[in-house]
Order: C-alpha cells, then structure tokens, then sequence
C-alpha cells in the first residue's frame, strides 16, 4: 500500500524540485521529512526511488502555504533534501526554488491573480525575510513562455523579476557577522558576509587557484576541497551558526578578476560540490561584498560608479546579474538598501507522488517506529 500526494515538479531558476501545499503534507516534523526522503529518494547517491536527480540542485522542496503576515501573501518553508544522507536540511533559503513560488501559489488558488502582472509577497520562513516575485499573468493565467534567458537553463520563459527585503544578517544576525569586512584564518583572508545567504569568500590565488577552473577539476582537486571544509568548519561558529559539519552552509566562494566583461568571477561550493552556476542569495551576498569596501573582493572585482548598481557575477556556465541600490548618505560608508534579481521558471508535472504507507503513518516496514 502506498499514499498518494499532491505534487508539482517546478524548475524555478537553475534548480528543480518537488512542490507542496503544506496541508499535503504531514504535521509532524519528523514524518514530514522521513516522507521528503522517500518522495526524492534520499539516501541514495543515485536517487533512483523517487523524483530526485542524484544532485543536490534537483533534490530540493517547496512547501507553501498562505501566509498569516500582513506583509506577505503567503509563506514558503525550503528544504533541501541530501542526497547521500537521511536529513532533511532547513538552515537556508534557496532563490532559486522561491522563482517557482509565486507562479505554484497562483496556480494553487492562494493568491488572487491580476490582468497583465501579479505581484506575490513571498514570506521565507527559513530565516523571515520577504521577497516579493512579479508573475506575468496576462488573461488572468500564469505564463510561463517569454523572451527571458538565464545563464544555465536552455531556452527562455517569462520573466520573474524578485525584490528582495531586509536580507541582511538573515540567517547570522549581521551582514559580516564576524564583525570584520576581512578575516585571516590558517593564513588565508576571507570574507564572511550574509546578505541572504551566509557566504565565505576567499581570492582563489590564495589558495593556489586561477579561480577560472571547471568544477570538475574543482571537485577533482582532494586537498584543495579538504583545505576549504576545514575553513568551513572553523567559520561557521564565528558566524553565528554553531556546529556545521551536518549543515549546508555556510557556501564557500573563490572569487577572481573578471574574465567575461562582468563584475567578478566565481567558483562556489555547496557546500562540498563546486556548483556549476551559483545560487541566487549566494551572488547577492558575493555581489554585496563586491560593493563595500575591505573585504577579499578589493581589488578582484569591478563595480560600477552610481547609486543603482549592475553586477554581472560570473560562474562556469555564464553569469548572475544582481542589481543593488546603495545608500550612500550614511555616516558609516556606502551601504546596501536592496536586491533585485531576474529568474524565470516552469510547471513541469502535476499529480500525485506515491510514498510506502508506513512511510506516511511513521512506522518502521516492520510495523515499528523509524
């Protein structure tokens, strides 16, 4: 006997991942996730029973519901579902999936569609902040077809431009949570930022990196990814995270020079794998570095004069432009008001997903408890 759910299969941005009204789902925690693990096929380095890609970019989960904030429409709990490990990680946002939000909460009757456009205040309940996601909805339908291309997804689609609010120090209580623009640790400077997304940064010529490498031969390079965990590890305390070595971020960033006409380029780890592209808060909170000053990003990266600034942050596969308005009238320097960002995404499968029924009732095959 299995249980069927409710469930849609979305790409939102350069990720892909399961989709759910979170009165689908169980209540309790624990069930909830033993059946997300069942749902992608977790563990299993193949994921080859259930929706999962055998990637952590295609083993992720949306769980919406409305929202009980005045300020937003409706509340999106992410989770990432490991791969090779039974654990169900909640200590970040994904932007990547939240691009599929706005359309899934429309398409689910949660949000009252608008003639033309329909703006989705967009409550992450990871860590609280609110984006708000622009869905073109001519005829009072979602459209997902349009002239929109991203670095990383063949093709284009409509576009879905996201506004982010008050992202700063979301998940660590302070933009540099440190307390420094720049650290040194085991001889290598680095920059620890969360705009969004706890980030570390560090020039990829400190650690004997062109910063210009496939991931690849990222992922390829043993001591290299040893000598970055270890930096990972010693980090995230510092960073108002605790204990990491079970935790997903921080994300660890090689920054370089640009080589494509961008802002600067990039080679980021997610926290183990070298990603191929980069996850959206992950360049607002590299792009965020780039504009204020003393951080590893002096003299990498190229900004642009003005108070509204376009950076094209580059990755393996292209490139990321994050747009930040600055505010340059207080006492402190230079600081980031706001993060705007372009994603598109589209509706792939509408159905059920099936998961064993002993799964979903939180007992063990043998009729015991997991």
């Amino acid at each position: 006997m299995q249980t069927p759910i409710p469930c849609v299969l979305m790409r939102g941005g350069t990720s892909k991942g399961a989709f759910f009204s979170a009165h689908d789902l169980p209540q309790d925690p624990e069930i909830r996730d033993a059946v997300l693990l069942a749902v992608m096929g977790s563990p299993d380095p193949r994921q080859i029973d259930g929706l999962g890609g055998a990637d952590s970019l295609t083993s992720k989960v949306a769980i919406v519901s409305p929202s009980s904030r005045p300020d937003a429409d409706v509340d999106y709990l992410f989770a990432q579902v490991v791969v090779n490990e039974r654990r169900v990680d909640y200590g970040q946002n994904c932007g990547n999936i939240l691009a599929g939000v706005g359309p899934f909460a429309i398409e689910r009757g949660m949000v009252r569609v608008h003639a033309g456009e329909t703006p989705v205040a967009i409550h992450m309940v990871n860590t609280g902040q609110v984006a708000v996601a622009l869905v073109q909805t001519p005829r009072g339908q979602v459209r997902y077809e349009g002239e929109a291309r991203i670095d990383g997804v063949p093709g284009t689609a409509a576009a879905i431009p996201i506004e982010f609010r008050d992202t700063e120090g979301s998940s660590c209580g302070a933009l540099f949570p440190t307390g420094n623009a720049k650290d040194c640790v085991d001889g290598i400077e680095l920059t620890c930022i969360d705009n969004g997304m706890p980030l570390v940064l560090m020039r990829a010529a400190d650690l004997g990196c062109t910063g210009y490498e496939t991931p690849g031969e990222l992922d390829a390079d043993a001591a290299l990814k040893a000598r970055i965990e270890s930096l990972r590890l010693q980090m995230g305390p510092l960073m108002n995270l605790g204990d990491v070595s079970e935790r997903t971020v921080p994300k660890m960033c090689l920054v370089a020079p640009p080589r494509a006409g961008g802002a600067m380029s990039t080679r980021s780890f997610i926290p183990h794998k070298c990603h191929t592209s980069i996850g959206v808060l992950g360049a607002v909170s590299a792009a965020t570095a780039a504009v204020l000053s003393g951080t590893v990003c002096d003299g990498v990266a190229t900004v642009p004069e003005g108070a509204t600034k376009r950076l094209a942050i580059e990755h393996p596969t292209g490139e990321f432009t994050v747009e930040l308005l600055m505010d340059e009238a207080v006492s402190v320097g230079p600081q980031v008001k706001s993060a705007a960002l372009l994603r598109t995404a589209r509706w792939i499968f509408d159905g059920t997903v099936h998961v064993p029924r002993f799964v979903w009732e939180g007992k063990s095959p043998k009729g015991g408890h997991p």
